[in-house]
């Protein structure tokens, strides 16, 4: 039965539902509303014509059918509903976005332009569920499945990091032979559940639990403070998970913990994905999130360590946590894009992404030391 007002509504309003529709591709079979797409397309969202800004203003690939030949897709998760301290992080997507808007994709320091070197678009935000979290992840799985089985590096956009779980499970259906996993975080995110759910302290519980995602291809870097999960610590014991602490990371340096950080990760896999909780960075620096613990990795110890992330080549990544509320001057914001960038120069400048241009490499040096 339609409701009254569909009744009355105009062929305009129709065609353009209909066209949302098509263009941002059926939600995922658990989804009762079959009006509610996979990719958010109402005019009121990124990219409607309201001059809200795209990842280092990209285009934004408004068709999803359209979607194929790109090496960058950047997409937004605005989900915070698996939060169990400070909520906020459904903002994070926008706030990343505008902050980027101040860069213009190329660093001196690399000698590497990223609008040169990689076709990059940004398709908006995945529709997620704010009320049914398991739901949500039908969606974010959905989402991040289409992207990578065309070919692209997904780019994404948190949220909490309850979507790491759903990310990984999208991306693992892909890849053919283990997936590894780098894990900058705080915390260990280990805990089968949290208040009776799968929140952001589960996520890597449920995908090392996926066939080609073994807990033994799991690294956590930066992990400590005292906001940690005792239970979650014994898990990754039991499970055999590399835990890096910061401690672990004045003791023997960053080059040496990125270098075992890789060799973990890569053991045996096919592919490797990054998962960055903003958090890790010493809220001095990222106060805008949910759960900051103090004492963690300062920015260029960040730059220098993803940098080396990178190093082998990564099927994709997702940077969460980010939640404006609680940001300072945009800080949080800012500091997240930067990552996202020395991610994707990194992959440029080793050949493992895109296309290394001679006019931006006589531009500046190839690569710098760490």
């Amino acid at each position: 039965m339609q409701w009254q007002a569909q009744r009355h509504e105009g062929p305009e309003v129709r065609a353009q539902r209909e066209q949302a529709k098509h263009y941002g591709l059926e939600a995922a079979a658990s989804i009762e509303d079959r009006d509610l797409t996979l990719f958010r397309r109402e005019p009121w969202t990124l990219g409607g014509g309201t001059g809200e800004a795209t990842f280092l203003q990209v285009p934004f690939l408004r068709d999803m059918q359209q979607l194929g030949g790109q090496d960058v897709v950047f997409v937004g998760v605005p989900l915070d509903s698996g939060t169990t301290c400070r909520p906020g992080a459904r903002f994070g997507p926008a706030a990343i976005r505008r902050a980027s808007a101040l860069s213009y994709g190329y660093n001196p320091e690399r000698g590497v332009d990223l609008h040169e070197a990689l076709v990059m678009v940004d398709v908006g935000d995945i529709q997620v569920i704010p009320a049914n979290i398991e739901k949500s992840f039908d969606q974010i799985t959905r989402a991040i499945s289409y992207i990578v089985e065309r070919g692209a590096f997904p780019v994404v956009l948190g949220g909490d990091h309850s979507i790491g779980y759903a990310t990984i499970r999208g991306v693992a259906a892909h890849v053919e032979g283990k997936l590894g996993v780098i894990h900058f975080d705080r915390h260990s995110d280990l805990s089968e559940r949290t208040y009776d759910g799968r929140m952001h302290a589960s996520p890597f519980f449920h995908a090392t639990a996926l066939p080609n995602v073994p807990p033994a291809n799991l690294v956590q870097i930066g992990i400590g403070g005292w906001t940690g999960s005792k239970k979650g610590m014994r898990l990754a014991h039991e499970r055999r998970v590399t835990v890096i602490t910061l401690d672990d990371i004045e003791r023997y340096g960053i080059e040496r913990v990125m270098e075992y950080a890789l060799e973990v990760a890569w053991k045996e896999a096919k592919a490797v994905w990054l998962s960055f909780d903003i958090d890790v960075v010493d809220p001095a620096f990222a106060p805008g999130t949910g759960t900051p613990e103090p004492g963690g990795l300062q920015p260029r110890e960040v730059f220098s360590m993803v940098r080396l992330a990178a190093r082998e080549g990564l099927r994709g990544m997702e940077l969460v946590e980010v939640a404006p509320p609680y940001d300072v001057a945009d800080l949080t914001a800012l500091l997240a894009g930067r990552i996202i960038m020395e991610v994707l120069g990194a992959l440029v400048i080793e050949g493992k992404l895109g296309r290394w241009r001679q006019e931006a490499a006589d531009s500046g040096p190839a690569s710098q030391p760490g």
